[in-house]
């Protein structure tokens, strides 16, 4: 035992190791060449592939350069696998869109595997996830969702987090936990048939989770940060990846959500009355009394406890990273931040809370929280897709089970359809009478049949929450920090979350 720990512990022959196993993966690779026209793309290196190539901190801003080169279609090399990537509006709202059956399926990825075990929503294919989805759609729409008793969840929830932030008495604080614990609420309503205490220790548990994960899904430093070498291996050598024991901090948080998620099913359970059907775990219960006379059916527990874990990690990290961003740069640029506000105090009276049909008599601010959403990209890779079969595409054939990129950075920041894709700028949503007008290319919640299934929900939070924050508060940079030292680059992760920031709330009444 000893001998074989001293040889898992020496670099020089973990790297041998990694190196014949990659020389095998691209040998295979190389083996299976197919007759046909693959898209063009970077010629890939033994090993590595076209690794030289991407910035694996910043993926999506490698292949922006990279379409610039070989167009809307192209393929790359991560490692010893090939991706091909959809780059640009057109391309992007074709595949998902117009040909939405040619690219329907969720290809597999070994850490998005790892966290779903390919059930509940998300990751999930074929008549399973149609099941799933349908029945998450459906349940949504029953509790609330885009109607008048959804929002009414969401004022309450904003009216605590109005508290919160009037605790800090204007002096510089963190939004991160405060804004992700409000947000969760909204969902849990909606899950658990119940909102939790902010100091919750198992709730704050379960969001550091989710939030732990939406980062290390997505950046290089995946289990290991003193050498860059192994930190990629998880993601492109899995089988490499899981014998040094890189996944197992993703594992472990997995672990921890669905022992939480168990709980509360046993409890739900214990509760149950088919009469008084509270959220989502209560109505999974009845679809699976109304399924057990049949001979098959997906409404199993591990259904339950992934489609769970898919509703709350969808519907807390993009929402509450989406509107940490709006306050970030509305302390960039404070003139848009009064400019909404005086919208606000032109439909809204002192402590009146927002509403829905508000927004139409508000388009500033609509088109302000439009353009956050763009600008910040915070989802910029998107969901890797695949064709169930084999598909030509742009005069190519893309083979059966080929991960596929719809990449989302190229359509928020293609400069055939945004007059200024870089520039923070609301006019992208304003005609030139100042009213808002909607943009077909503004796709932050993907598109066609596996778009995000909580869209018109965030869609409600974000405008409630952003506008009565806004209304409650003026932001300001901490004392010692001007505009120009604002950082917005953003962090490294599957999300783009903002850089950790400072913000002083003060009140406007």
């Amino acid at each position: 035992m000893a001998f074989i720990t001293y040889f898992l512990t020496r670099v020089d022959v973990l790297l041998f190791l990694s190196a014949c196993f990659a020389i095998f993966i691209y040998w295979m690779n190389g083996s299976k060449k197919s007759k046909a026209k693959m898209p063009p793309g970077p010629t890939p290196l033994p090993l590595i592939g076209n690794l030289n190539m991407v910035d694996l901190k910043k993926p999506h801003q490698s292949l922006m350069k990279l379409s610039e080169k070989y167009g809307e279609v192209f393929t790359v090399h991560f490692g010893p696998k090939k991706v091909v990537v959809l780059a640009g509006y057109k391309a992007v709202k074709e595949a998902l869109i117009t040909r939405a059956e040619d690219f329907g399926e969720r290809a597999s990825s070994p850490l998005f595997d790892l966290t779903s075990n390919k059930h509940g929503i998300v990751f999930s294919n074929g008549e399973k996830w149609k099941s799933m989805r349908r029945f998450a759609l459906s349940t949504l729409r029953d509790f609330g969702m885009g109607k008048k008793t959804m929002e009414a969840k969401i004022q309450d929830e904003l009216v605590a987090l109005i508290e919160q932030f009037k605790f800090h008495n204007g002096k510089p604080f963190d939004t991160h936990k405060i804004i992700n614990y409000a947000v969760s609420n909204v969902i849990s309503s909606i899950i658990f048939g119940k909102r939790f205490e902010y100091d919750d220790p198992t709730f704050q548990n379960l969001v550091r989770i989710v939030d732990e994960n939406a980062k290390l899904a997505g950046t290089p430093k995946v289990m290991l940060k003193r050498n860059i070498i192994f930190q990629q291996l998880f993601s492109l050598y899995p089988v490499i990846g899981a014998l040094f024991g890189l996944h197992k901090k993703v594992k472990q948080n997995i672990q921890d959500a669905k022992s939480f998620v168990l709980k509360c099913v046993k409890k739900r359970r214990l509760e149950y009355d088919a009469n008084d059907i509270a959220g989502y775990i209560d109505a999974y219960f009845m679809k699976q009394k109304q399924e057990s006379t049949k001979t098959e059916t997906y409404f199993d527990e591990e259904n339950l406890i992934y489609s769970v874990l898919d509703l709350f990690g969808a519907g807390t990290e993009t929402t509450s990273t989406t509107i940490r961003w709006g306050i970030l740069l509305m302390m960039k640029y404070p003139e848009i931040q009064t400019k909404i506000q005086d919208e606000i105090k032109k439909h809204l009276k002192p402590g009146q809370l927002p509403s829905v049909e508000v927004r139409k008599k508000m388009p500033y601010t609509d088109a302000v929280v439009h353009e956050i959403q763009r600008f910040a990209n915070i989802v910029p890779m998107n969901l890797p897709h695949m064709p169930p079969t084999d598909v030509y595409f742009h005069g190519y054939c893309i083979p059966k089970g080929t991960e596929i990129i719809p990449f989302l950075t190229s359509v928020l920041f293609d400069k055939t359809q945004w007059k200024t894709p870089y520039d923070f700028n609301p006019n992208h949503f304003l005609d030139d009478n100042g009213k808002f007008v909607r943009h077909d290319a503004f796709m932050p919640f993907s598109a066609g049949k596996r778009a995000c299934a909580g869209e018109s929900l965030a869609k409600m939070e974000l405008f409630l929450f952003f506008i009565g924050l806004l209304q409650a508060f003026t932001f300001h940079l901490p004392p010692g920090v001007s505009r120009e030292d604002l950082n917005l680059k953003p962090g490294i992760g599957f999300i783009l979350a903002p850089t950790p920031y400072m913000t002083c709330a003060k009140p406007n009444y």
